[in-house]
């Protein structure tokens, strides 16, 4: 009876064809999810053995039985797969797989997510896998696929991408090979490729004097606009998003609903980033003063016309020229979050506090970015545990010179003899 077997670790097909045993070698671990795919393929070799349908060379390329039973063995598969066998013949083509896993997965994703995906599938996906079986795509194959990816262009043309951008690539295509996986029964390749290892990113936040300098210097009609943003914590599409149905003077709070990408209000970047931001008195009269100019329109931060505030205008024709008015190493306007992330820590507020107003889940990614600010700013570098110490070893001290002080009576009686 014809059977999936293992040698060394590695499935066999065994199967008796014509009054021959037939054994036809893989290598495919022994898995319980390869064992349920290879299963599928022996029952259709069974039943084209029982119609007299069956064709050696189809099912087994490449192989010395093939052309003893009178087929022609094709040629071998390409080098890249590390399967010798394709008893997948059923799974689609990746093309048409990947669109179809984008139809179904799209209600769930975010708008500017999907944009991304849809632009990572036409760019790097499609044209690199195309029609291959999407069973047949192998670890070897994905290793190469990002070997490649790597060596690609970034968006300014004269750097590759980054490790962070190319493990995104990876990430999504993981996903798919895994719905993949579910669907037609084998394991997912990309479950044992690791991820790129990647630079940690260097912030540099500005100084309290820095800031200071910068709110006072900004063209007036953006100084309320400054004040927020260096003083809340928020990310640039929650602000320029920020509407005023989201201030709440009377509690003196900022609700984190939405979010501005690509020009389209969106639900934030995470469930976690929902948060109510208190507002500090600065940010409250800033917010006061912005609502004479903007009150009557829908966003907080806006043009004459009332629409959100965008992002490479306000860069490349306020920002980057202030900072070179000032002096100023030239920074990403994200790093007004940073800068607040470290003005609170410099303050003494709790971490998990501060974790909260920056939509933290909790305090890891918070003592992970900011930890070696925190001494210098708070001066709190180990210095107050050496002054404890130093006054226990010091009381000590004093305790044990006391104890080995002779008594004045009996110091003065000594003196006499």
């Amino acid at each position: 009876m014809a059977s999936v077997n293992q040698r060394g670790g590695v499935l066999f097909f065994d199967f008796r064809y014509q009054g021959i045993r037939c054994r036809e070698y893989t290598k495919l671990e022994d898995t319980p999810a390869n064992r349920k795919r290879m299963q599928k393929v022996l029952d259709r070799i069974e039943q084209t053995i029982a119609d007299g349908s069956f064709d050696y060379a189809t099912f087994f390329p490449g192989s010395a039985m093939a052309q003893r039973f009178g087929g022609s063995a094709p040629q071998q598969a390409p080098a890249a797969s590390t399967k010798s066998v394709k008893p997948d013949a059923a799974t689609p083509a990746f093309s048409s797989f990947i669109e179809a896993w984008y139809r179904q997965s799209l209600p769930g994703w975010r708008k500017s997510h999907a944009a991304t995906l849809r632009s990572t599938i036409d760019r790097h996906f499609k044209p690199y896998f195309g029609d291959t079986p999407v069973g047949d795509i192998s670890k070897a194959d994905l290793l190469q696929f990002r070997a490649e990816v790597a060596q690609r262009k970034g968006r300014a043309g004269n750097e590759t991408l980054s490790a962070k951008t190319v493990n995104r690539i990876m990430q999504a295509l993981s996903q798919a090979l895994g719905e993949a996986g579910e669907q037609h029964g084998f394991t997912n390749p990309a479950e044992r490729v690791k991820r790129l290892k990647q630079r940690r990113i260097d912030i540099q936040p500005f100084s309290l004097a820095e800031t200071r300098q910068i709110i006072a210097t900004v063209r007036e009609d953006y100084r309320p606009y400054m004040v927020v943003r260096f003083l809340t914590g928020l990310r640039t599409g929650e602000l320029h998003g920020l509407q005023w149905k989201y201030v709440d003077f009377e509690r003196r709070q900022i609700l984190v609903r939405e979010t501005l990408v690509r020009g389209e209000i969106e639900y934030t970047k995470t469930d976690g980033s929902q948060r109510e931001i208190a507002m500090s008195e600065p940010v409250l009269q800033a917010l006061r003063e912005q609502h004479q100019r903007t009150g009557s329109f829908d966003y907080v931060f806006c043009n004459a016309s009332g629409a959100p505030l965008d992002n490479d205008n306000f860069t490349h024709r306020v920002w980057y020229p202030l900072l070179r008015h000032l002096g100023l190493d030239p920074r990403r306007p994200y790093q007004t979050r940073h800068t607040c992330a470290t003005l609170w820590l410099a303050a003494g507020e709790n971490p998990e506090w501060v974790a909260r107003q920056l939509g933290h889940v909790d305090t890891t990614m918070l003592f992970k970015t900011y930890s070696r600010f925190i001494p210098n700013l708070t001066r709190t570098d180990g210095s107050a545990f050496n002054a404890l110490v130093a006054g226990v070893i010091d009381a000590q001290a004093q305790t044990n010179t006391a104890a080995a002080r002779p008594a004045p009576k009996a110091a003065a009686k000594e003196a006499t003899r």
